[in-house]
């Protein structure tokens, strides 16, 4: 199962966000929270990503600054590590795996069409194990695609140890 590594940083404001601007270096996942008028203030409303262009670029395109309460949006970026820098194509593409995955696992509010789709990608999160590092706020530290997936859909049924009389469905 392929691991992959979110280092978290943050918070930033919308504009401190403007100074993570390295072409090279500023891609990857983020993570906006702000105020919900459902779920209140200060939560977890949109994961994005950034592989063509920097955290800076993408946020300022974002419409944060008409939430409720604009002054408090904080964004978290979070970007993926390594022994080695792989390739753009590559490097792109672990984004945007690592981006299904978390969304697909927390359903942030503002993520609402994506939150029950893999998308391009459900043959493939299955095998994807995210470990979120550093200031990851409310995501989980581990991430496994193996349940959020029908993989299992065609195990047998099983039984739990010492009740094997009962068997349970997946």
């Amino acid at each position: 199962m392929p691991v992959m590594h979110v280092q978290w940083d943050g918070p930033f404001s919308l504009e401190e966000i403007a100074d993570v601007n390295d072409k090279r270096h500023d891609c990857g996942v983020y993570q906006v929270y702000g105020s919900h008028p459902i779920y209140g203030s200060d939560v977890l409303l949109y994961i994005g990503k950034t592989s063509d262009q920097t955290f800076a670029d993408r946020l300022v395109q974002e419409t944060w600054n008409y939430n409720q309460d604009a002054g408090n949006v904080r964004c978290y970026i979070g970007r993926l590590a390594g022994l080695k820098t792989p390739e753009d194509a590559e490097w792109s593409h672990q984004i945007d795996l690592v981006e299904t995955l978390l969304i697909h696992s927390h359903w942030p509010a503002g993520n609402s069409r994506n939150i029950q789709s893999l998308g391009n990608h459900a043959s493939e999160i299955a095998d994807i194990h995210v470990l979120n590092w550093g200031q990851r706020r409310s995501l989980l530290s581990e991430v496994s695609g193996l349940m959020l997936t029908d993989r299992y859909n065609d195990m047998p049924n099983y039984h739990c140890y010492g009740d094997e009389e009962n068997l349970l469905e997946v």
